[in-house]
């Protein structure tokens, strides 16, 4: 999953992004930055997931995780 934390980077429109950075805590992570997550996830790896999916997710490494477990059902 090459590239995945610079997508969510581009999402909240900053510089980088790290898996232990707290979503809520950049003031871009909102309801359409999470849409935006959810189409590019979809798009770039195959992964369909609903905005109730991401509730649980609280940073950027969990959001990675939860990604790739569903990539490999």
């Amino acid at each position: 999953m090459e590239g995945f934390y610079e997508k969510i980077a581009e999402i909240l429109e900053v510089d980088a992004v790290n898996g232990s950075d707290v979503l809520a805590d950049f003031e871009e992570w909102d309801s359409l930055s999470v849409l935006s997550a959810i189409a590019m996830i979809g798009a770039d790896y195959g992964v369909n997931l609903a905005a109730a999916d991401l509730r649980g997710v609280a940073t950027a490494q969990a959001l990675r995780e939860l990604v790739a477990g569903r990539r490999g059902k």
